[in-house]
């Protein structure tokens, strides 16, 4: 036989199986198994694995997981977690001044820094609702225990449905009485589920997100601020990025006993809303989105995940940015 056509053969061969090897040596390598791990289900994945911790900070009459089952941040740990970031879950009081909570976040902060055994260590600091008036208090006071602050659905300029309410019930009066006592009574109760004994003082809280308290907090902690009506604010303040989305969606899901509730709040609003939270009032920092069809609730993936089919879920936004801080190096 001549030998010319036996190497030919062997190299026609050879030619059937080099795409497959090349396919091989491509989704094998460390990168593609991160960006594509829907095809290797045991490859791990480190597209969410942030240079510093992830910490994730509730609003008001919040709390970080009921009976250790019903987490506020509902699925988001577990997505951010699977893809390699370090997650923390902090819990303040449910109802209290921004500083109150904002000093609260701040000893948790410096209670992770001593069990890590790293006093130098830095966080991603995420807020909701009033939660991300929190992370900016602490950016402010302590940043040398930051690395960024991102806020989700947060009242920066003040939220109508709290000046309403400050409007209609006047200092010292009976009204008053009662919705401190019923503020403080949820907000007890609600710490008592999670496990803590934190101070609750629904009336401070009230004030903190009034705009008149917003103005007052943002002329003492102004970075990240739009200085314009609807604008954006300085992405970069003193090394901390700042970060900002939200939704304008209400009823988003009909099984969703929060929606009609929110339905009603919305209407204390002059302009999109997510039933708490107007759309420019939430503008912080680097803008990412203020128009997600999702609700208040819907921002942190509640109630138990029921929130719109036709919009990205909020998990997904969560794992999004993580890999936003990654690639930014935070």
């Amino acid at each position: 036989m001549d030998s010319r056509n036996t190497d030919r053969r062997r190299i026609d061969r050879s030619r059937r199986w080099l795409p497959g090897l090349v396919l091989a040596a491509f989704l094998l390598t460390p990168s593609v198994a991160a960006a594509a791990p829907w095809w290797c289900w045991w490859c791990p994945s480190d597209y969410t694995k942030t240079e510093n911790p992830i910490v994730l900070a509730h609003g008001a009459a919040g709390f970080d997981s009921l009976f250790g089952v019903l987490d506020y941040f509902f699925g988001i740990v577990d997505e951010l977690e699977d893809d390699g970031a370090t997650v923390y879950v902090t819990s303040v009081s449910q109802f209290n001044s921004t500083e109150v909570r904002g000093e609260q976040l701040i000893e948790q902060l410096d209670e992770i820094r001593a069990i890590e055994g790293d006093a130098s260590m830095r966080f991603n600091l995420i807020g909701h609702s009033h939660g991300g008036l929190d992370v900016r208090y602490v950016a402010s006071v302590r940043p040398d225990l930051v690395a960024s602050v991102t806020s989700v659905g947060s009242p920066h300029k003040g939220a109508d449905l709290a000046d309403f309410l400050r409007d209609n019930v006047e200092g010292g009066s009976f009204g008053e009485d009662v919705l401190a006592a019923l503020g403080g009574f949820l907000g007890t109760v609600l710490g008592l589920l999670t496990g803590s004994e934190n101070p609750q003082d629904a009336i401070a809280s009230l004030d903190s997100l009034t705009s008149d308290g917003l103005d007052a907090f943002n002329a003492l902690h102004p970075a990240g601020v739009p200085t314009s009506v609807c604008g954006e604010g300085a992405s970069s303040v003193g090394g901390i990025r700042y970060y900002s989305w939200s939704g304008t969606g209400i009823l988003t899901n009909a099984l969703d006993l929060g929606d009609p509730v929110l339905a009603l709040t919305s209407l204390f609003y002059g302009e999109a809303n997510d039933g708490l939270v107007g759309r420019c009032s939430s503008h912080l920092g680097d803008v990412i989105r203020d128009n997600y069809f999702m609700n208040h609730i819907d921002e942190v993936n509640q109630i138990l995940g029921l929130v719109s089919i036709f919009e990205t879920n909020p998990k997904s936004l969560f794992r999004a940015h993580a890999n936003r801080l990654k690639n930014a190096g935070l």
